[in-house]
């Protein structure tokens, strides 16, 4: 569960197990822990979602995300751009001018609003 970025205590995680064990051997089967999945993604809330991910790339916590910002996270996922790659992806959304991207521009961008 934490891989699927839910942060989930012990004491959930075995009253989850006990719900689900149908048969009393202390396993649950895999459509049951598919069906929990499901039901945690539906009640994320996309913006809160969005939110997690832009604080992931404004790692100086500028409330923008610029050229050093996108170029530690292209390098982080094992993408090699160059400056002017990375600058055109900021350029493209850029509406203020501002060569960064906000966070009202990046959850418009991610939310399709844009």
């Amino acid at each position: 569960m934490k891989a699927l970025g839910f942060d989930v205590k012990k004491a959930e995680v075995l009253k989850l197990l006990k719900d689900y064990d149908r048969d009393g051997s202390g396993n649950m089967y895999w459509d049951d822990f598919f069906d929990i999945m499901k039901d945690k993604m539906l009640e994320r809330s996309p913006e809160d979602e969005v939110q997690k991910a832009f604080t992931l790339f404004d790692d100086d916590g500028t409330g923008s995300i610029n050229l050093r910002n996108l170029r530690r996270v292209a390098r982080e996922l094992g993408e090699n751009m160059s400056d002017e790659e990375l600058r055109a992806m900021i350029d493209e959304f850029d509406t203020s001018g501002t060569g960064e991207i906000d966070l009202n521009r990046f959850m418009s961008i991610m939310l399709g609003d844009s």
